[in-house]
C-alpha cells in the first residue's frame, strides 16, 4: 500500500527563525521530529519494509521535508503578522519627570492606542541614560521590547565611555525619530545674571565658584556645558544628578546654579519663573519661548546644542516588525494631537525612515565624538 500526501508548500526558513513563534507551531513541529526520531530508531530491517509501505526511503526523506518545511516556514509568517498579540515594554533611561520620559510617556501612549496594545513605561535611569539602553539591547529581538534612545545614549556616551556595554549602531535596529527639542541654559533667580553676557562675566569673575548640574556624567546636559565652557573660556563645576528632574529642583532649590537642560524639563519652570531662562542651544530660537536669544546669537556662532529622541529596537528585530512600528509613528507624530503635546513642551515632532535614521545616527556619532575628542572628556 503506498500512501500519498498532499501538502500545501510554504517558504522553507532556518530553525533558528522558529524562536519566539506560537506554542502551536512548536508542538506540531516537535511531533514531527519525534515520529522521524522513531523511525530512525527502527532496525534496518523495519525501515526497509516502512519505506517500502511509503514507496521508497527517497519518497519518505522528500515527504518528511515537506512537513518541516511547511512547519519552518508559516510559523514566523504567523508570528509577525498578529504582531503584536501581548504588551509592549518600552524602555527610558532616565527618571520619571524628565525630557525624555515626558516625551517617551507621550509616543508609548500614542503608540499603544494605535497598535491595540498596553506599552508599558519602565524607567532603568542611571549613568546618562546607559543603563536602560544597554538593558533594552540584550532584551529578546521580538518586538516587544523598544527603547527612547536620545543624543545622551546614543551619540554622546560612545565617545565618553570607552567600556560602554552596547554598540550604538550594532546593538540596535532605529524605527523612527520622534522629536527634536532645544536646550536651554537656565539659572537660579537669584544669580546675578539677567543675561548670557552676565552669566560669562560673572563666571569669568569667580572662576570654578559657580556650580552647575546635569541629568547624569555623559548626558547631553553634561556635554552642553561644558562646550559652553569651552566657547566662552570660563570654569564651572559640575554635579551629576540622576535625571533631569532632580537637576532642575537643585537649580530651582539654588544647590546649584546653572543648568543647560533641554526644553521640556525646564519650560513652565521657566514661564513660572522659577528659574531664569539665558539662552536656547539651537540655531533658531524656541518659538516656545520667543524672547530667548540663542548662544549663537549672542557671540558664539555655530554654538548648536539640542536633544534629538527617538525609537529603537534590539537588533536583529524581524523587519515586518520594525516596519510596522516605523509607519504607525510616521502616522502619529503628523497628527494635529502630537504636534500639539510637543508644543506644549517645547519640542518639534519628527519623524523619518529606519534607513534615514541610521544614516543620521552615524553622522551624529561623528559630530559629537568630534566634540568630545576636542573637550578631552572621558569618564572612566
Amino acid at each position: 500500500m503506498r500512501i500519498t500526501l498532499n501538502l500545501t508548500l510554504g517558504p522553507c526558513w532556518p530553525a533558528t527563525n522558529l524562536l519566539g513563534n506560537s506554542i502551536q507551531h512548536g508542538k506540531m513541529l516537535a511531533a514531527t521530529a519525534l515520529k522521524l526520531c522513531r523511525f530512525m530508531a527502527r532496525s534496518s530491517e523495519d525501515r526497509t519494509r516502512a519505506m517500502l509501505r511509503f514507496g521508497g526511503s527517497s519518497k519518505v526523506c522528500f515527504a518528511l521535508s515537506l512537513v518541516i518545511c511547511q512547519l519552518l516556514g508559516t510559523a514566523p509568517a504567523h508570528a509577525q503578522s498578529d504582531y503584536p498579540n501581548k504588551p509592549i515594554r518600552m524602555i527610558i533611561g532616565f527618571p520619571p519627570g524628565g525630557s525624555t520620559d515626558i516625551i517617551g510617556r507621550v509616543v508609548a501612549t500614542k503608540l499603544g492606542e494605535r497598535l491595540g496594545q498596553k506599552i508599558i513605561v519602565e524607567n532603568r535611569a542611571g549613568a546618562g541614560g546607559t543603563i536602560g539602553a544597554d538593558a533594552a539591547a540584550k532584551a529578546a529581538p521580538d518586538g516587544y521590547t523598544l527603547t527612547i534612545g536620545t543624543t545622551s545614549t546614543h551619540a554622546v556616551a560612545p565617545g565618553v565611555y570607552s567600556k560602554l556595554a552596547y554598540d550604538p549602531v550594532k546593538s540596535f535596529a532605529p524605527v523612527s525619530l520622534v522629536a527634536i527639542t532645544p536646550y536651554l541654559l537656565v539659572v537660579n533667580p537669584k544669580v546675578d545674571a539677567q543675561n548670557l553676557r552676565d552669566f560669562v562675566a560673572l563666571a569669568k569673575r569667580e572662576p570654578g565658584k559657580m556650580n552647575f548640574a546635569s541629568a547624569g556624567n555623559g548626558s547631553t546636559t553634561h556635554l552642553s556645558m561644558e562646550m559652553l565652557k569651552g566657547a566662552a573660556g570660563i570654569d564651572l563645576q559640575h554635579v551629576p544628578y540622576k535625571g533631569n528632574a532632580q537637576a532642575d529642583l537643585a537649580v530651582i532649590g539654588n544647590e546649584v546654579q546653572a543648568l543647560f537642560g533641554s526644553m521640556p524639563a525646564l519650560l513652565q519652570n521657566a514661564k513660572a519663573g522659577k528659574v531664569r531662562a539665558l539662552a536656547v542651544g539651537t540655531a533658531q530660537r524656541s518659538p516656545a519661548l520667543p524672547d530667548v536669544p540663542t548662544v549663537a546669537e549672542l557671540g558664539y556662532p555655530g554654538f548648536e546644542a539640542s536633544l534629538w529622541l527617538g525609537v529603537f529596537a534590539p537588533a536583529g528585530t524581524a523587519k515586518p516588525i520594525i516596519d510596522r512600528l516605523n509607519r504607525t509613528l510616521v502616522e502619529i507624530v503628523a497628527t494635529d494631537d502630537f504636534k500639539t503635546l510637543m508644543d506644549r513642551n517645547g519640542a518639534d515632532p519628527i519623524s523619518n525612515s529606519p534607513e534615514q535614521f541610521a544614516a543620521m545616527l552615524r553622522a551624529e556619532l561623528d559630530r559629537y565624538g568630534r566634540v568630545v575628542k576636542t573637550l578631552g572628556l572621558r569618564l572612566d
